[in-house]
C-alpha cells in the first residue's frame, strides 16, 4: 500500500507541494491559512526550540477510513493503493463524513450550485500509473517522500533511531486511528501541528462496531438513533460555525 512520509524537520517551507497540488488537481490559486474546498494541502508555521518549524496539512487517508464507514450511499472509500477517494455522482450532499473526520479534512463547497465535499484524493490516477504523487515529486528537500507504507515506516524508524534527540519519538499515522497513509515526524509535539494526540490505536469504525454488538437489537435500534442525531446535531453546529467564513463567501 502506497504512503507518504513528512518529515518537519527537512521542510524549508518553499510551498512546492502547495503549489503541485494545485496544478494537479486544477485549483484556484488561493492563500487560505486552512485546508478548504479549493485547498488540498496548507503549509504552517509553528514555533520550535530552534526557531520557526514549517509542516504540513492534508487528508491522512485513514486504513479505515471513518469518512467512508458513515456516507450512507458509499461515495468514499478506500483504495488497494492507499488513497481515500471521493465520487461526487452518487454524493447525496449530507456531510456526516465532514462531521466524522477526526483530523477535520473534508470541506464543503458551500459557494456553488451543484456542492461537492472536497479533499485531497492522494493523486489516486498517478498512483494508478506508478507515478508519484505531486506534492513528494514536486519536493526539493525531500521533506515529503513516496513509497511503500512498510518501507517508509522503516525509514522513519531509522531516523528517529539515528537522531533521538532531533525528534518527538513517534511515527504519527503509524497506529493513531486505526494507521493512516499519511505518515509524520515532528520535532515538537504533534498537538502544535493540529494533530490529535489522543486517538485510539483501534480504527474509529470498529470501536462503533464493537459496541452495537453488545446491545440488544431493539435497544440498539432506538439508542443508536437517538444518540446519533444527537452527535450529528452538535457536530453540524461546530461544522457550520466553523465553515461560516466558506458559507458568505
Amino acid at each position: 500500500m502506497r504512503a507518504l512520509l513528512f518529515d518537519n524537520t527537512k521542510c524549508v517551507g518553499c510551498g512546492s507541494c502547495m503549489t503541485a497540488c494545485r496544478e494537479k488537481n486544477g485549483l484556484p490559486e488561493v492563500k487560505e491559512p486552512d485546508l478548504s474546498a479549493d485547498q488540498f494541502t496548507v503549509l504552517k508555521t509553528t514555533a520550535g526550540k530552534d526557531g520557526e518549524v514549517n509542516y504540513r496539512r492534508m487528508c491522512m487517508h485513514c486504513e479505515e477510513p471513518t469518512c467512508a464507514s458513515v456516507c450512507p450511499v458509499g461515495a468514499l472509500h478506500k483504495t488497494k493503493n492507499g488513497p481515500v477517494v471521493y465520487n461526487a455522482d452518487i454524493c447525496l450532499g449530507c456531510r456526516y463524513c465532514i462531521q466524522a473526520c477526526p483530523f477535520g479534512v473534508p470541506k464543503y463547497e458551500w459557494h456553488s450550485v451543484a456542492p461537492r465535499v472536497r479533499k485531497c484524493n492522494f493523486c489516486a490516477d498517478r498512483l494508478a500509473k506508478g507515478q508519484q504523487n505531486a506534492c513528494a515529486e514536486a519536493c526539493p528537500m525531500g521533506a515529503t517522500i513516496a513509497g511503500e507504507r512498510e518501507e517508509l515506516l522503516k525509514e522513519a524508524r531509522a531516523r528517529l533511531a539515528a537522531e533521538p534527540d532531533k525528534y518527538v519519538q513517534k511515527i504519527y499515522g503509524e497506529h493513531d486511528a486505526g494507521g493512516t497513509s499519511v505518515l509524520m515526524l515532528s520535532s515538537v509535539p504533534f498537538s502544535q501541528l493540529g494533530l490529535p494526540e489522543n486517538l485510539p490505536a483501534d480504527p474509529l469504525p470498529l470501536l462503533t462496531f464493537r459496541v452495537l454488538e453488545k446491545i440488544p437489537p431493539v435497544v440498539a435500534t432506538g439508542g443508536v438513533v437517538l444518540a446519533g442525531l444527537w452527535w450529528l446535531t452538535n457536530r453540524k453546529a461546530e461544522v457550520a460555525k466553523a465553515e461560516g467564513k466558506g458559507a458568505q463567501r
